[in-house]
């Protein structure tokens, strides 16, 4: 091939990866054409119903492969790529939504069409603007893109919608409309020029004339004693690319069976023994057509280089980008993997710190449980109902036995002290694990924010489940801890808060001192009592509003930083290798997604050095 030709072929495979791999949109509906795809040059086939569109398409490729009938036949868009093979090589066409299967029985291909416009428009004569992609590879055609739109018509018929004219008209300027896309407007010459549908939509479109082929099909079928040499010269309508007149196959040839190479030689006869067309010979025909597409293309690919190139830098700088984000394919020995995953538990925990010290959101949670949820806890605590005269009064009593008390009640003061203390217990508790929840939330929330743990689904489990189970050790910790606090408050009493009640007692009233024996058993007696065991109370709930807080912090906070993975680093010292991949399972979505970029990346990478040798060699 010639080095134009490669980048025309190039084009060609381009485009149908843009196709294979989603970068042309959806379902590979035009509707959304990327910029990419706009920046490739094609050509689409427009024409109306009965214009002879698919047999010019077939007199093109060589092959008779396309569905016929009468009214609206092609009822989706076909994406016909033509690749030229080498001398001697068998024909074989592919269908994109089939990509394993060759045909070689092109009557299995005109099959296929039917079958798969059925498919999404059922046996009806409904649309789609989805297209059918077909590949033919044959040493007797010419590298191009043709794009067989369906025939503009003007009416509905049965089993159409109103809208159908309309319907047409808009999926055809989803492509005629892009600046790079060859206009093939066919008109058969047995109807004025001046009434084709082609020729009117494309003047729409290209104005100019410097995108639009004009296509005069049915030379032969026009009355005797009338030729379309006006048209054909240019004079009934100028364009500024040639018009070039097209002989298709009768219906009696097409019935018989007339090969296409037999056609095309009686197509060129008719022009050369024809008094009228003879000296327009050697730019008329299906094969001098195929040859004008392709030069034009070539021109236009010439044009486009600087623009195409520009895309695909820039698409190869995104997919690069993208191959980075899904990380690159793991190693198979064990060393690599160890490696591997060390690095993501790094990643990890690099994060889950920066959420602990302020880097990010979420440390700030285990402040608020000991700034409001530990104090509101302990203002709850049901002391008021604890220390009322009735069970002041009581405890008291209990703890007298059949002697009661001489002087102070030692005993009751401690009952009373050490069962009120137990109501810490609760508060304790919960800040742990409030503060438990917290890191559990924290390390989910660092697993989903891990980047480079996304590819992994099982070693996502396996890491939350290991700091999981360090979170349970720290929380236990954490538990025995602040529980012995209060413990710890309520083994042993504060002895200088008790000296000084009876010298307050006694400066209180010194002018008028009650006799023991006269104020042991009122109320007002065992209303002091209960006054003296809340001061002391208030002032225990003061200290563990302090210590609390600095127990969960060293149990489960700090442990957490420093230690949340030293379980998972175990486990792993023991995984063979097969274990080791069983944790490094990718997400299939993702392991399909770094396929399709490394396909596309290669793809780009090939089309930048192709057409920078194209470029260089002009």
């Amino acid at each position: 091939m010639k080095p134009m030709e490669n980048v025309i072929e190039l084009v060609n495979r381009i485009q149908r990866a843009c196709t294979v791999l989603g970068d042309h949109g959806g379902d590979g509906a035009a509707a959304s054409l990327p910029a990419l795809w706009e920046a490739l040059p094609s050509v689409a086939v427009v024409g109306g119903q009965s214009s002879g569109k698919s047999s010019v398409l077939e007199s093109i490729v060589g092959r008779d492969f396309l569905p016929r009938g009468s009214g609206i036949v092609t009822r989706r868009p076909l994406v016909l790529q033509l690749h030229k093979t080498n001398e001697g090589q068998e024909d074989y066409a592919q269908f994109l939504h089939n990509p394993k299967r060759r045909f070689t029985d092109f009557a299995l291909v005109r099959k296929e069409i039917e079958d798969e416009t059925d498919r999404l428009t059922g046996r009806t004569k409904q649309i789609s603007p989805v297209p059918i992609h077909l590949s033919i590879y044959s040493p007797k055609v010419v590298n191009l893109t043709l794009i067989d739109l369906p025939g503009l018509t003007k009416v509905a018929i049965d089993g159409q919608p109103e809208s159908i004219a309309q319907d047409i008209e808009n999926m055809v300027h989803l492509y005629v409309d892009k600046p790079n896309c060859i206009i093939l407007a066919i008109s058969p010459a047995n109807q004025d020029i001046a009434t084709s549908d082609a020729i009117k939509l494309a003047r729409d479109v290209d104005p100019t004339g410097e995108r639009t082929f004009g296509v005069l099909t049915k030379l032969d079928l026009m009355d005797k004693g009338t030729d379309a040499l006006d048209v054909l010269e240019g004079r009934a309508y100028r364009l500024q690319h040639p018009w070039v007149g097209i002989v298709n196959r009768s219906q009696a040839d097409i019935n018989k069976n007339v090969d296409m190479i037999l056609a095309r030689r009686k197509e060129q006869e008719f022009f050369e023994s024809s008094p009228e067309y003879a000296h327009l010979a050697s730019r008329m025909g299906s094969e001098y057509l195929a040859k004008l597409l392709s030069q034009q293309l070539e021109a236009v690919i010439r044009a486009r280089i600087p623009s195409i190139t520009s895309l695909i830098n820039k698409t190869i700088d995104d997919l690069e980008s993208e191959m980075n984000h899904l990380g690159r394919p793991i190693g198979s020995d064990a060393g690599a993997q160890i490696y591997l995953i060390l690095e993501l538990c790094r990643a990890f925990d690099k994060i889950f710190k920066e959420h602990l010290d302020g880097g990010r959101s979420g440390g700030d949670r285990i402040y608020w449980v000991f700034d409001n949820q530990l104090p509101a806890a302990l203002l709850k605590l049901p002391f008021d109902r604890y220390l009322s005269l009735q069970n002041v009064k009581r405890v008291v009593s209990q703890a007298d036995g059949y002697q009661p008390h001489l002087i102070a009640p030692e005993q009751g003061y401690r009952r009373l002290i050490e069962s009120g203390l137990n109501y810490f217990r609760g508060p304790a508790e919960a800040s742990v694990d409030a503060v438990h929840n917290v890191l559990k939330e924290l390390v989910m929330k660092s697993i989903g924010e891990t980047e480079e743990l996304r590819r992994f689904p099982t070693l996502q489990r396996e890491l939350a489940a290991a700091c999981y189970h360090s979170l349970e050790r720290f929380r236990e910790d954490g538990r025995k801890t602040t529980v012995r606090l209060v413990d710890m408050e309520a083994t042993y009493l504060t002895v200088e808060f008790f000296r000084k009640l009876p010298q307050e007692v006694d400066r209180a009233g010194t002018e008028n001192p009650p006799s023991p024996s006269s104020d042991r058993y009122t109320d007002a007696h065992f209303r002091r009592i209960a006054s003296n065991v809340s001061s002391y109370i208030g002032m225990v709930s003061d200290t563990l509003k302090n210590t609390i807080p600095k127990a969960v912090v060293h149990c489960q906070v700090r442990e957490a930083k420093r230690s949340l993975l030293n379980n998972f680093y175990t486990q792993l010292g023991g995984k063979d290798a097969t274990q080791l991949s069983l944790l490094l399972d990718e997400d299939p979505t993702l392991m399909d997604r770094r396929q399709q970029c490394f396909k596309r990346l290669e793809l780009y990478k090939s089309a930048r050095d192709e057409i920078d040798a194209v470029s260089w060699s002009r």
